[in-house]
């Protein structure tokens, strides 16, 4: 796997949410930059030395 796409909901009680496609991998953060990073730190966490995707997005539905 070469990319990983993570769904962007806006939280209701403030913040932001992203939920990895085809991966059991969640995360938040308040702002979209803290987002960011929480989101590659989930995927290094979730994955095997050498087996994480080279490109993490962030698709924002609003």
């Amino acid at each position: 796997m070469n990319e990983l796409i993570f769904l962007v909901d806006e939280a209701p009680e403030g913040g932001f949410t992203a939920r990895a496609l085809g991966e059991s991998i969640m995360t938040e953060a308040d702002h979209l930059d803290g987002l960011h990073q929480q989101a590659r730190d989930a995927v290094h966490c979730h994955f095997d030395e050498g087996k994480a995707p080279k490109i993490i997005r962030l698709h924002l539905a609003r």
